[in-house]
């Protein structure tokens, strides 16, 4: 399966106790963490999860034009969107058509044909 990663600028600033992060690119785009790891960490949730439902990204900022306190620095925050989406799949409904005597028979078995469905489309896409 083909990746899909994003690399952004985040701006990290010690406050003594936590973490605080603002991703430039995005409205919005804050977070935080206990320690510098966490709020990396943090960062690159907070990226797949802003970017999860898209196909077009917006554009990473340079890094010389992000402006930056005495206290803040900046770092790049990679997000394999492809390996994001499958740890955190968003479930929806769709309607299938199947032959009559195969409903009767995955009733019979009590098969549950989302299941089904997704693990054969998994198999399929080498997910």
């Amino acid at each position: 399966m083909k990746s899909d990663i994003v690399i952004y600028p985040v701006v990290l600033v010690e406050d003594g106790s936590h973490y605080f992060v603002e991703a430039p690119d995005f409205p919005n785009g804050f977070t935080q963490g206990d320690n510098m790891i966490d709020a990396i960490k943090m960062a690159m949730d907070l990226i797949g999860n802003l970017l999860q439902d898209k196909t077009n990204y917006p554009k990473p900022s340079e890094i010389g034009t992000i402006s930056l306190k005495a206290n803040e620095q900046v770092v790049y925050v990679s997000v394999d969107l492809t390996e994001f989406r499958m740890q955190h799949p968003e479930v929806t409904k769709i309607a299938v058509e199947i032959p009559a005597y195969l409903d009767q028979l995955a009733r019979e078995h009590e098969l549950n044909l989302s299941q089904v469905t997704t693990s054969v489309l998994k198999t399929k896409f080498g997910c």
